[in-house]
């Protein structure tokens, strides 16, 4: 049955409230880690490691989820992210022992998350647009924003009135009632239910031929493996620009925080401060996504590695000058123009090693994205303790910043594949 709109909108829904729910399912264990501490006594470190336990999880198991989307599809890999997370979220009550959290929260949760998050949905999501792509997907993880400024305060609320058992049995069951059953109605692309990307119609004798957005020929025409993809400098400069990426995202915002509490903030200025960051993220995914069908990927991505470097930048200049203003600087650039990564780092991958092993590809090169995701905060309070400061940490993130955009313009997605507002460059 045709609707009178294109499939490839309900896919972004989907999504949308996929990652709404899923992504800060995950993000809540820092709301459950105070009460947890104070029922059981144990050290900040061990329970912490149940969280960090469960990134690299995450990172050992996305590869595996790249093949399993090559020859599953999106649906079984979201069911079974779905069984996971839910079922870690509803065992965790029955925590008496450290181990017990590491299963749940770790391996579980952190298993997951990968299927539910940034990394699945950007192993199908690209497929069903073209012209429209990092726009789609700029919509689609906004999610994760309006999830964080409405769930998670939800939870707290909870946490607080019945306790944090009864928060997390409540997450398990919202995502099996709500996640299981939508997410029956994805597929991987739109070819699969008759139709085209961006919902364009078939061609005909009389259609007029439409234009190829293939700029390098030799390139495309190559059957991509993850073999043949890891032979390739493109493939290394792709995960030397993610790793970089996710490893300055992290750094920032796992630190950020104690950093404002340390050089004198309130409390309720460092908090509010990392909301808005995820408030302004929204309309920066958005945005930012949609400008990349304009001007191409290369360019957003080193507005949001810029976003980063400015906003590590302005927290080294608060220790000095500890002003409001800088703090909106932070803010806006972090939130505004860093959190814009996310709309394009699938498409950045797809329109460099499209075909049918994208997913084994695309969830290697996510291993290098959450190595650096997981080194990045670890790295930045091993600094920190060194040195009694943050300020080397912070500015090994501004260099870093600029390797990751370096790193993505070697890699030129735009020189395989030009976006919509960039067709003049395949037809010349």
């Amino acid at each position: 049955m045709r609707l009178p709109f294109f499939y490839g909108w309900v896919i972004v829904v989907v999504t949308f409230v996929t990652m709404a729910i899923g992504v800060n399912a995950r993000t809540a264990f820092s709301l459950f880690f105070p009460p947890i501490i104070d029922e059981f006594g144990w050290e900040r470190g061990v329970t912490a490691g149940a969280f960090s336990f469960g990134f690299v999880v995450s990172g050992a198991v996305s590869p595996l989820i790249g093949r399993m989307m090559d020859r599953y599809g999106p649906r079984a890999v979201m069911e079974l992210g779905v069984a996971l997370m839910a079922g870690g979220l509803l065992l965790a009550p029955l925590t008496t022992q450290p181990w017990h959290l590491y299963l749940t929260i770790g391996v579980m949760v952190g298993a997951g998350s990968v299927c539910l998050g940034y990394s699945g949905q950007s192993l199908f999501l690209p497929n069903w647009f073209n012209r429209r792509r990092g726009l789609a997907m700029g919509l689609a993880f906004a999610g994760v924003g309006i999830g964080s400024v409405t769930l998670l305060p939800w939870v707290q609320l909870m946490i607080e009135q019945t306790g944090w058992r009864t928060a997390c049995t409540a997450m398990g069951i919202m995502i099996l009632v709500v996640l299981a059953p939508i997410n029956l109605l994805l597929r991987k692309r739109p070819e699969d239910v008759g139709l085209l990307p961006d919902g364009d119609a078939a061609l005909t004798a009389a259609s007029a031929k439409p234009i190829s957005n293939i700029v390098d020929l030799a390139w495309a025409g190559i059957d991509w493996t993850l073999r043949r993809a890891m032979r390739t400098a493109r493939f290394w400069w792709l995960s030397l620009g993610y790793f970089c990426g996710l490893y300055v995202w992290y750094a920032v915002q796992v630190h950020q925080t104690k950093y404002l509490l340390d050089i004198g903030f309130s409390s309720g200025v460092a908090v509010w401060a990392l909301g808005v960051v995820s408030l302004l993220g929204i309309p920066g995914q958005i945005w930012l996504g949609h400008l990349s069908d304009r001007i191409g990927r290369e360019w957003i991505w080193t507005a949001s590695c810029m976003g980063f470097a400015i906003c590590f930048a302005a927290l080294i200049a608060l220790k000095f000058y500890p002003t409001v203003l800088l703090v909106y600087l932070m803010i806006l650039t972090q939130g505004a123009l860093g959190y814009g990564m996310t709309s394009i780092i699938g498409a950045i991958v797809l329109e460099i090693f499209q075909g049918k092993q994208y997913g084994s590809i695309f969830g290697t090169i996510m291993l290098a994205a959450l190595a650096g995701g997981a080194a990045g905060p670890w790295f930045t309070g091993f600094l920190h303790d060194l040195s009694g400061s943050y300020t080397v940490a912070f500015a090994i993130g501004i260099g870093l910043s600029v390797l990751s955009a370096v790193a993505i313009w070697q890699a030129s997605p735009g020189k395989v594949r030009a976006v919509a507002g960039q067709l003049h460059k395949a037809q010349g």
